[in-house]
């Protein structure tokens, strides 16, 4: 059985992660439009990941006799800069989410919640990966050496 602090605590990841889905979802729009298609796809997969991300959180939850909630979603920024600007954005988020991710274990760990703990084992793993993730497409952006060769960067990321 989950506390009410814990419940609350994974309401608040579902709420944010789902934003994250929404977040990456409206950055593939924008590399959409101006025709990047592999930034486009990296993304779209990102924002697919972090609805999942949500489900699962959802599933623990009411396994655990718990109500998981969706909350209101909070607009996401829109008005990106450059490419390299975006993608040093994501990853910044992908840190954030893992400080979020930690907070959590943190918790479990003080309420002695070793079945929560052990769920979150999982997302501090995924957490690990999509920060290397998105810091090597920035790695990439930065080694292209500018925008006139973004193209050689999205082709790589294009699974179309």
């Amino acid at each position: 059985m989950l506390s009410e602090k814990m419940q609350k605590a994974l309401n608040d990841q579902i709420a944010a992660e789902m934003w994250s889905s929404n977040l990456y979802l409206s950055m593939s729009i924008h590399f959409a439009i101006l025709g990047y298609s592999g930034f486009t796809s990296w993304l779209k997969r990102q924002s697919l990941e972090e609805l999942e991300h949500a489900h699962k959180i959802i599933d623990y939850v009411v396994d655990r006799g718990g109500t998981p909630v969706v909350s209101e979603i909070s607009v996401v920024p829109d008005g990106y800069g450059s490419a390299l600007e975006i993608f040093e954005h994501v990853y910044e988020h992908e840190v954030k989410v893992s400080k979020m991710i930690d907070d959590l274990d943190d918790l479990a760990l003080a309420e002695n919640d070793k079945a929560t703990q052990d769920f979150l084992r999982w997302f501090i793993h995924e957490q690990v990966e999509e920060e290397s993730s998105s810091k090597a497409i920035v790695d990439k952006i930065r080694l292209s050496g500018g925008e006139q060769f973004l193209w050689f960067v999205d082709n790589s990321l294009n699974t179309k």
